[in-house]
This record gives structure tokens, sequence and C-alpha cells, in this order.
């Protein structure tokens, strides 16, 4: 019974930080790439690119040079740390770009949050595996995110509630939410939530970096609820406004 407890409390763990028992073992700071995954992009990312989006640029230095740091340590522990917020920085760093200076344009947004693609398929062959893993689970799911809002009919209330007046904004986003929420629509977006889940399964019995990876997509779709429901019940918190 004791065992079965610790194999459920890993595999929740794991759910929650977005790492595998594995990399549970290391010290606290491996938890924060997938913490940050978790929170930053709506909380904390959105509105800092929205009002300094310089700022939120020039943060991947930081990011992205400790990462490099970590990740070079003989210390396997450290060295897989520094491989999660390699990967970090590259998704905060086209999640910047595209928010900071091209957001009325939802047809670029995949693009730019690509720009790394090529460095992070490359990595899957290198120590920084798990970098590669984190940045293209991320990818995934911004990509299903695109797909679904694009097939529900949003993507054209995209430009106009990024454009719009904070009062107005508001309104429009709440619409885009609760449009969401007719039976046509909320079909589509539990479709892709159970292949989502599906695939994160999947990975799951793949190893580290694929497990890193299902929780990273697992990630995405609890941000996403999240999101929507700031948007109907709190718009501005929403960082978009």
């Amino acid at each position: 019974m004791a065992a079965e407890r610790l194999r459920l409390r890993n595999v929740f763990s794991d759910l929650v930080i977005g790492a595998s028992p594995s990399l549970l073992a290391a010290p606290k700071g491996l938890a924060l790439p997938n913490r940050l995954s978790l929170s930053l992009p709506v909380f904390v990312q959105a509105p800092l690119v929205h009002g300094h989006p310089l700022v939120a640029t020039l943060l991947t230095v930081p990011l992205l040079s400790a990462g490099i740091l970590l990740g070079l340590s003989p210390s396997a522990q450290r060295s897989r740390t520094g491989a999660l917020l390699v990967g970090f920085a590259g998704s905060w760093l086209c999640g910047s770009l595209f928010w900071g200076w091209c957001r009325l344009h939802p047809l670029w947004h995949l693009p730019i949050e690509a720009l790394a693609l090529p460095l992070a398929l490359g990595g899957l062959r290198s120590r920084w595996q798990l970098a590669g893993g984190f940045y293209l689970a991320s990818l995934l799911g911004t990509a299903a995110t695109d797909a679904a809002m694009a097939l529900t009919g949003l993507m054209p209330l995209w430009p106009a509630a990024l454009a719009a007046e904070a009062s107005e904004a508001g309104v429009l986003l709440q619409e885009a939410a609760l449009r969401l929420l007719n039976p046509a629509n909320a079909l589509l977006v539990a479709a892709f939530a159970a292949a989502l889940l599906s695939l994160s399964l999947w990975l799951w019995q793949r190893g580290p970096t694929a497990r890193l990876a299902a929780a990273t997509v697992l990630t995405t779709l609890l941000v996403d609820a999240l999101f929507v429901g700031l948007v109907v019940m709190a718009p501005r918190w929403s960082g978009l406004i």
C-alpha cells in the first residue's frame, strides 16, 4: 500500500510540476521552469510584454545564460535544470517577439513561435534534448490552440479585441470566450482536448524527454482553461488588455 501511494504521488507530482520522478530528485530549482511554463505565459508574460516588450525580450538573455551555465554543469541534476531553462527561454523569446510587436496579426503567431524550431529539433540529438522536448511540446500546444481558434471562428476577434480600447476589448474577449460555449464549438474544443490528452498519455510511456513533453502539453490545456475562465470573469486579469 505504501509503495502504491508513493507511485501515485510521483505521478501526481509529474502532472503538476511537469517532471518525471527522476527529475524530481533534483534540487528544488528543477521545478522552476515547469512552474513557470504553467503561470508565466498568461499571468506574467502577457502584461509584461504588453507594457514593456523590449524588457520582456531582453529577459531572454539571463534565462538563456543561466540555462546554458547549468546545462554545462557536470552535475546531472543541474544539467537537466539548465536544459529545461534553455527550452523555456526559447519559448519566452518567441512569445515576447510576437506579443510585443506582431500581436495584431494572428496568422504570424505560429511562424514566430516556431523561430527556434530548427534548434529544438537539433537539440533532440544532443545533451539539450530536454530543452528541445520542452520547446516542441509548447509549440504543439500553441498550434493546437490556434487551430481550435480558427475552426471555432474566433480568429477574426483576435486583432479586433487587442486593438480596441480597454472597455471595448473586455467585451470582445468575453464574447469570444462565451462563443466557445455553444454546442458545436464546445464539442470541437473537447475533441482537441481529448486528442492532446491522448497524445500526452502516449508520450508518457516513452522516456524522460517524452514524459516532460507530455506534462508540457497537459500544462497547455490547463493554462488555456484558466485563461478562458479569466476572460469570462475578469478580462483585465487576462493580461491582454
